[in-house]
C-alpha cells in the first residue's frame, strides 16, 4: 500500500512537474485545477495496475502531455527526445545533396531527371535510371523517403551509386560502372517565369526559401528587358518558407515606410513589426497575385500586404491560412515543445490565421482574392504539370516548357492588366457571383430538411 501511495505521489509529481515545464506562467491554474490533475493520476495509476498489458509510466505521460499539447492548435507540438533531436540536426549545420528527382517505379527507385548543374547531372545519370545500391547498401526494399535520406549528407561528402540502364536496343536493364559523387548544396528552382502576350509578365514561386529573393531580381530584370509593362505573381499552390523570404519579396513592390506584416501574441514582447525603409525596385509596377487553397504562410503575407496597401489585385481562390509564430523551447529529457505563441496580421490588421476548429471562425484568416475564380484543385493542379514532369537529360538543350491546360485565374488577371476588363467591374461582378454561390450553397443545404419535414406532416 505504502508502495502504491509512493507511486502515486511519483506520478502526480511528474505531471504537475511537466504541466509548470510546458506552461511556466500557469502555476496558479495548476494549483486552482488540482481535482483535475488528480483525476489525471488516478486515471495513469488505473491503467498501470489495470490494462490487460504491463505500461510504461513515461509514455503514458508523455501521451498526456501530447494531449494537452493537441488541444491548442494544428500546429504546437510535443516533441519526444528522438523528434527533438531530429528537428535540432534538420537546422544546424548544412546538408547536400546529389540533385536528382526521384520516384518509385516498377518497385525500383527510379530517375525522373537530374537536375542542371547539380553533381548527378555533371556525372551523366539520366531519366529513367534506377538506383540500386547506395555506397553498397541495397535499397531495393526501402520506401523511397528511406532512400533518399542515404543520399543526403554534408557537403563535401562522397558517396557511390550503383544503378542500372535500358538499353536502347533490347529494353533490358543493365548495370553500369558505379558513378563516385560529392554531395554539394543542391539550391532547387523556386521560380519560373515568362513572358506573355502584351508585354505581360508572369512569375511563378514554388516557395520562400533563403535563395528566392536573388531568383525572383533575376526573372524580374530578365522580362523588364524584355519588355514588361505588367506582372502577374503566381503563388498558387505555395506553402510559403522563410518569413525573411516574404519579407525580402514585398519589398521589391512596396513603396518606403510601409507595413508588411505584424506578429501579435499575448505578450507584448511577441508583437513585431516588418517594414519597408524606401520604394521598392518594382514599386510602381501594375501587377496581380494569384492565390488558391494551397497558398500558405509566407504567400499569404506577400499577397496580403500587397493586397492592403492596393499595389495589386489578388485573384484566384481563398488561400489556406497558416500564419502562426512558433517557439521551440527545451524540456526535461531531452524532450522539446513547440508552441504557437504569435499569428501574423496584415497591414490593416486582418488576421491570416485561419481555425479550422472552430466553425464559428469559418470566415476568418486567410487571405481573400479581391477578384474569386472558382477552380476544382484537380483541375488546377494540370496547369502546374509542365513544371513538376520536366525531364533534363545531360547532353541536350534543357526542355521548352508547353503549357496547354486551361487556366481561367491567370486569364483573368491578364484579362484586366491588359486592359479587356475594368478592375472595379470585375471586383464587382466577383462579388455579385460570390454571393449567388453562398446562397445556392445555404438553399442546397436547407431543401433536404424542407422537404423531409413536408413528408412528415402529409
Amino acid at each position: 500500500m505504502k508502495e502504491k501511495k509512493l507511486n502515486r505521489y511519483a506520478v502526480l509529481a511528474a505531471v504537475i512537474f511537466f504541466v509548470g515545464t510546458l506552461f511556466p506562467y500557469a502555476y496558479g491554474a495548476a494549483e486552482r485545477s488540482l481535482k483535475q490533475l488528480r483525476v489525471l493520476v488516478d486515471v495513469i495509476e488505473f491503467v498501470k495496475e489495470n490494462y490487460v498489458e504491463r505500461t510504461d509510466t513515461d509514455k503514458l505521460i508523455s501521451g498526456a502531455i501530447r494531449g494537452v499539447v493537441g488541444e491548442l492548435d494544428d500546429f504546437s507540438q510535443y516533441l519526444d527526445p528522438k523528434d527533438y533531436k531530429n528537428l535540432k540536426n534538420d537546422t544546424r549545420g548544412e546538408f547536400g545533396g546529389l540533385g536528382i528527382r526521384l520516384q518509385k517505379q516498377d518497385g525500383f527507385v527510379t530517375v525522373m531527371t537530374p537536375m542542371p548543374g547539380t553533381p548527378a547531372f555533371k556525372a551523366g545519370i539520366m531519366p529513367q535510371d534506377r538506383i540500386l545500391f547506395v555506397d553498397d547498401k541495397d535499397i531495393s526494399d526501402m520506401e523511397l523517403d528511406e532512400a533518399v535520406e542515404l543520399m543526403r549528407g554534408t557537403v563535401g561528402s562522397k558517396v557511390k551509386l550503383t544503378l542500372s540502364r535500358k538499353d536502347e536496343k533490347t529494353g533490358e536493364y543493365q548495370k553500369i560502372p558505379d558513378i563516385r559523387l560529392k554531395r554539394e548544396k543542391i539550391v532547387p528552382e523556386v521560380v519560373y517565369y515568362r513572358m506573355l502576350p502584351e508585354h505581360v509578365g508572369y512569375l511563378y514561386m514554388v516557395d520562400f526559401s533563403g535563395h528566392s529573393l536573388e531568383e525572383v531580381q533575376k526573372a524580374l530584370t530578365s522580362l523588364k528587358k524584355q519588355g514588361m509593362k505588367s506582372l502577374v505573381l503566381d503563388l498558387r499552390f505555395n506553402p510559403g518558407g522563410l518569413l525573411t523570404g516574404a519579407v525580402d519579396i514585398a519589398k521589391l513592390f512596396l513603396p518606403g515606410d510601409k507595413m508588411i506584416v505584424y506578429t501579435q501574441g499575448r505578450k507584448p514582447e511577441y508583437y513585431q513589426e516588418f517594414k519597408t525603409v524606401s520604394d521598392g525596385t518594382y514599386a510602381n509596377l501594375p501587377m496581380a497575385v494569384l492565390v488558391n487553397q494551397g497558398s500558405a504562410s509566407a504567400s499569404e503575407i506577400v499577397s496580403g500586404a500587397l493586397q492592403d496597401h492596393e499595389r495589386a489585385f489578388v485573384v484566384g481562390t481563398r488561400s489556406f491560412g497558416k500564419a502562426s509564430v512558433q517557439q521551440v523551447m527545451p524540456l526535461a529529457g531531452g524532450a522539446g515543445l513547440r508552441l504557437t505563441i504569435a499569428h501574423y496580421y496584415t497591414p490593416s490588421g486582418k488576421l491570416i490565421h485561419r481555425d479550422y476548429r472552430n466553425k464559428e471562425k469559418a470566415d476568418e484568416g486567410g487571405i481573400w482574392p479581391d477578384i474569386e475564380v472558382p477552380v476544382k484543385p484537380k483541375d488546377e493542379i494540370k496547369v502546374f504539370e509542365p513544371y513538376r514532369d520536366v525531364v533534363y537529360v545531360p547532353g541536350k538543350k534543357d526542355p521548352v516548357l508547353e503549357f496547354k491546360a486551361k487556366d481561367p485565374v491567370l486569364d483573368k488577371a491578364v484579362s484586366i492588366l491588359t486592359g479587356k476588363e475594368k478592375l472595379e467591374d470585375a471586383k464587382a461582378k466577383s462579388k455579385e457571383e460570390a454571393a449567388k454561390r453562398k446562397a445556392d450553397k445555404t438553399k442546397k443545404t436547407e431543401t433536404p430538411e424542407e422537404e423531409k419535414t413536408e413528408e412528415d406532416e402529409k
